[in-house]
């Protein structure tokens, strides 16, 4: 008798997959409209945080820059939302709040235009999609990005969601 139930979980869970090696078949990528080079980052940094007149740790960030490799830096806060809003420098609570607001919107939409041109490559429905993995180093929360991407895109509700948060560059 133990043998027929395991015999049919088996059968299950056989017929719920498919045959052979998993394969990804589509990567994108998306990255924030606001960026800057490398090489103006140390001034922009230093401008927006108000801590000019700190020009010894200013020369030493910007040797660290300079070595990193890095050709551009993206960001989705501009200037003007920074000076806005002066409590995302200074790390308040409320401003963490805010700015895990405003990635909970802006993570899915970045992933979804992402996705959206890796499923271009795929050639593909996005309705054949099986499994959606989604890595970011900008939040963790319950919902998770993936939800909201899983919308955005239309896929279908059972569709099989890893989230990767706060996985740093990684991601």
């Amino acid at each position: 008798m133990v043998v027929t139930k395991l015999t049919r979980v088996s059968e299950i869970r056989h017929a719920q997959r498919a045959d052979g090696p998993a394969a990804v078949l589509g990567i994108g990528t998306a990255n924030p409209t606001f960026s800057i080079h490398q090489d103006m980052f140390p001034d922009y940094y230093f401008r927006v945080t108000k801590k000019e007149h700190l020009t010894h740790l200013k020369d030493t960030f910007s040797k660290l820059c300079r070595i990193m490799g890095l050709e551009r830096r993206f960001f989705h806060h501009t200037e003007q939302m920074l000076n806005a809003n002066p409590g995302f420098l200074h790390g308040t609570p409320s401003a963490l709040d805010a700015r895990l607001d405003i990635i909970a919107k802006a993570a899915p939409e970045l992933a979804a235009s992402a996705a959206a041109k890796a499923i271009v490559r795929w050639g593909r429905p996005a309705t054949d999609i099986t499994h959606l993995v989604v890595a970011t180093s900008s939040e963790a929360r319950a919902p998770a990005a993936d939800l909201a991407l899983v919308s955005l895109l239309g896929l279908r509700a059972n569709v099989c969601r890893t989230a990767l948060q706060l996985s740093g560059c990684s991601a």
